[in-house]
């Protein structure tokens, strides 16, 4: 099959999806299909794009490397004078219509928002992941919780506040501050006490708008990844420092995961039941990976659902995959399969 890898873009996970771009690529290059992968800010500017998929080269180079610091989007968008007129690269939308698929390996803002979905709904664009309404939903941590709510999903309890708001008497400390619509805990905190608070807040607010100030849960954390609506095995993840944040998600070494996690057979089933059914609540398809915490008594609270989940070689879907002995090029063949039904 003809397949578009869409990576790049300019959130603040552009690092991530490059290196989740460059993985998915070369799986679907050793399972015989003939992609291309293409950054969807800066696109391609040769004059060949009509023939792209006949070329014989290596997209990926070198791309993979995730820093430990966010990049500078301001860099990348210097090198798009007219970005502000059209978010699209050059002949981004022709390759992809051109292809049999489009393989989303965006994440953050525009990717996982539900922008690019509804375009590609509308130019007849097939591509892996759910849709922009699912997809919308998801990114806004806030709509999110107020679903999980509506459904019996427990969550943690927590309040929204815009831009220039900082009262909070609901919330007691410890708490966590975050933006509402990020991702890859870009501007997240955990606040203990009054003089925190503050500077929490500022820092959520240079990537939204919108922030959640929410309960905080000791505890051990945990993924359950969904494909086609069954629950993956549970992954625990724990950071050797700190929480899990940008650094310890994507720097080899920093986390331990253990995979299927160490937990017994009846928080196991409540837990991937809990996915299943955000998973539905949420309008998702084809695949997304839902975050947990479980307090020190045994209680689970689920914290939000991601609807492109990392593919990098730290990416906790791929390991939950691997742990039913689904390798990474299986798993992206089933994603592929699934979008095209």
């Amino acid at each position: 099959m003809k397949i578009v890898v869409l990576a790049g873009g300019i959130s603040t996970e552009r690092d991530v999806s490059l290196s989740s771009g460059a993985m998915i690529y070369r799986a679907l290059k050793k399972n015989g299909h003939k992609a291309v992968l293409l950054d969807v800010y800066l696109g391609y500017k040769g004059e060949d794009a009509g023939s792209i998929f006949e070329k014989d080269e290596d997209w990926a180079g070198e791309l993979g490397a995730i820093s430990d610091k966010n990049p500078d989007i301001e860099q990348v968008k210097a090198m798009r004078p007219d970005g502000d007129k059209n978010f699209f690269g050059p002949n981004v939308i022709s390759i992809c219509q051109a292809a049999d698929v489009v393989f989303m390996a965006l994440h953050g803002e525009n990717g996982e928002n539900g922008k690019i979905q509804a375009c590609f709904d509308l130019m007849g664009i097939t591509y892996t992941g759910t849709g922009f309404v699912s997809s919308a939903l998801c990114m806004d941590k806030g709509l999110s919780k107020d679903i999980f709510a509506c459904y019996g999903i427990p969550t943690p309890a927590g309040i929204r506040l815009k831009k220039g708001e900082k009262q909070n008497k609901e919330i007691p400390f410890p708490c966590v501050v975050k933006a509402c619509c990020g991702g890859s805990s870009v501007g997240v905190s955990i606040v203990n006490r009054e003089e925190e608070y503050e500077d929490a807040l500022n820092e959520a607010f240079r990537y939204d708008d919108e922030v959640i100030v929410e309960q905080y849960i000791k505890g051990r954390e945990f993924s359950v990844g969904v494909m086609d609506g069954r629950a993956l095995p549970v992954i625990e993840i724990a950071p050797l420092h700190g929480f899990y944040d940008y650094k310890n998600k994507y720097q080899a070494g920093s986390t331990i995961e253990t995979c299927p996690a160490e937990l017994s057979e009846e928080k196991t089933k409540e837990m991937q039941k809990y996915a299943e059914e955000a998973f539905h609540a949420l309008r998702l398809n084809n695949y997304a990976r839902m975050d947990f915490m479980m307090s020190t008594k045994g209680e689970i609270y689920c914290l939000e659902a991601n609807t492109l989940p990392g593919m990098t070689p730290t990416s906790l879907l791929p390991q939950e995959a691997a742990a039913e002995g689904v390798s990474f090029e299986e798993l992206c063949e089933e994603i592929i399969q699934a979008a095209l039904k």
